[in-house]
């Protein structure tokens, strides 16, 4: 995909958004996984600006995973860091090799239900995660200094918020409520929505600034000090700059140990990538489809780099990514932006980022949570029926109790068992044919159509030609999947329109709201 500057400031003001956001994760995670912070930094400018570039989707952001902390943690621990890092450099080939045999398709088969309930769970985590940030909750008050890291000692979902209240700081609440109050003022207020060159997100972190220094300024006891700040590493020289790199025991690649640990950061990465690439155009107003494959390669190549110079393993994140989404990015150039932005700031300007409260980005962060975990979403799966609902909630549930990878896990085998209940009698057929630009093709639909069938029904609306026209027949379907429905409407309202193909669908039923879309053919017709 060639890097457009169609819509330069747009993109320009989502990177400096996700930057803001990107910051303190790329810290924090790198701290969590007991590696050095300048490390998060070099994992966020290598997956903006590198696998920004080289990626196919226009809204996914790459950097440092918060799915991985556990597999890094025991790795570095085990092995040693530069170790570890020739690791990483393994993981990236295996992701750059899978990408180069087309192993990415697995991503079509993620059903809606799934994802949605991936993506509310998220919602919940990211503000259950940030509360006790936003609260100015201090550790330090118990004997154990508290930096920006996800608790390694979880007292239970909710047990953790509530303890966190007994060590809370009156100076970050001002911050937070203020904070909030700006960002649902610039989603709210008609006149502030239409400055688009002010980002709430902006206005939110310089707003903290101010009062914090002015709670310095003043010596009160509302003033929040560096432990709740952002913590920016930096360098009084080019030398101690330098030196903040780190290069791979090149040793390591003799030891099965490591491509064990290579291989196993691989896989958990992949899924965690392709899982965020799928919600991400999901989420993408326009409904543009990225390419699994070019992503994997990209991924592999960013984490080939990051493990050569001291970065840590990176996956397409989904908390960057909706933060990018919600920003008004429109080309993949802002998330290049914010890795530019990322960049610059660890050389030229870290004195002033370390000036940011976290009580600032925890609001950022949880009005994103709500967004995710909206209320609204939760009514769209209830009325879509019990074959989505069912599927939805429970993923939701075994993602907040458990984790990423075994939530997803458990949301796909009770969306199997559904599918398969209504798929028993007959597969799915699709006749194929040469397509010529100009040409009328023909889409019979089979009996069954399930979720099972969108890759293949994905990849040929994605390769018909411009200007043809497509006849779409469901009169022997009995029952079509909600995930096919959602595709085909989709390229109804975005994909067609980008070729001038004219779409006909003919003997659909009322009940799937085929009509919302275009006129629908009925046998009568």
């Amino acid at each position: 995909m060639k890097l457009s500057t169609k819509f330069f400031k747009a993109d320009m003001l989502s990177g400096m958004v996700v930057f803001l956001v990107a910051l303190p994760l790329c810290l924090g995670i790198a701290v969590a996984s007991g590696a050095p912070p300048f490390a998060g930094i070099i994992t966020g400018v290598i997956g903006g600006i590198v696998v920004g570039y080289l990626s196919n989707s226009n809204v996914s952001v790459s950097g440092p995973a918060a799915g991985l902390i556990a597999i890094i943690l025991a790795a570095v621990t085990d092995l040693g860091y530069e170790t570890f890092l020739a690791a990483v450099v393994i993981a990236g080939i295996i992701q750059l090799t899978l990408g180069l045999i087309k192993a990415g398709g697995i991503s079509s088969y993620f059903p809606t239900s799934v994802i949605e309930g991936m993506l509310a769970a998220i919602g919940i985590i990211i503000i259950k995660k940030e509360i006790p940030h936003a609260i100015g909750y201090d550790k330090s008050l118990e004997g154990d200094f508290f930096s920006y890291e996800i608790l390694k000692e979880d007292r239970g979902f909710l047990t953790e918020i509530v303890h966190s209240f007994n060590y809370a700081h009156a100076g970050a609440i001002i911050i937070t409520v203020i904070s909030l109050a700006i960002l649902i003022a610039f989603n709210k207020v008609p006149a502030l929505k239409k400055i688009k060159a002010l980002p709430g997100a902006l206005v939110v972190v310089v707003a903290g600034i101010v009062i914090n220094e002015l709670f310095k300024a003043s010596g009160s006891a509302f003033a929040i000090s560096q432990e709740h700040l952002v913590t920016l590493p930096t360098a009084s020289s080019l030398k101690e700059f330098i030196g903040q790199f780190h290069t791979p025991d090149f040793a390591g690649f003799l030891n099965p140990q490591i491509w064990i640990v290579g291989a196993t950061i691989a896989v958990v990465a992949s899924i965690e990538t392709l899982l965020c690439l799928e919600a991400g155009d999901k989420m993408d107003p326009q409904k543009r489809f990225s390419s699994a494959n070019t992503e994997l390669r990209a991924q592999g190549i960013g984490n080939i780099l990051s493990g050569l110079i001291g970065g840590l393993p990176m996956t397409s994140v989904i908390v960057r990514t909706t933060a990018n989404i919600n920003s008004g990015a429109k080309t993949k150039l802002s998330a290049i932006a914010h890795g530019v932005f990322l960049l610059i700031a660890v050389v030229s300007i870290p004195g002033l980022l370390n000036k940011i409260p976290m009580a600032s980005l925890a609001a950022i962060l949880i009005m994103i949570g709500l967004k995710l975990a909206s209320p609204k979403v939760f009514t769209h799966m209830w009325q879509t029926g019990k074959h989505q609902f069912i599927p939805f909630i429970i993923t939701v549930v075994a993602v907040v109790f458990t984790d990423l990878l075994k939530g997803v896990g458990i949301g796909l085998a009770v969306s199997v068992i559904f599918i398969l209940r209504g798929n028993m009698k007959l597969a799915y057929f699709f006749k194929k044919e040469k397509h010529h630009e100009g040409e009328t093709v023909h889409m019979d639909l089979a009996q069954e159509v399930s979720f099972l069938n969108k890759a293949a029904i994905k990849q040929t609306l994605a390769h018909l030609p411009a200007n043809s026209k497509l006849i779409i027949d469901a009169a022997n379907t009995v029952y079509i999947d909600h995930d096919v429905l959602e595709l085909i409407r989709d390229f109804l309202n975005f994909g067609s329109k980008d070729k001038n193909i004219q779409v006909t669908l003919m003997n659909f039923k009322p009940a799937y709201k085929m009509e919302d879309s275009v006129h629908v053919h009925s046998e009568k017709d």
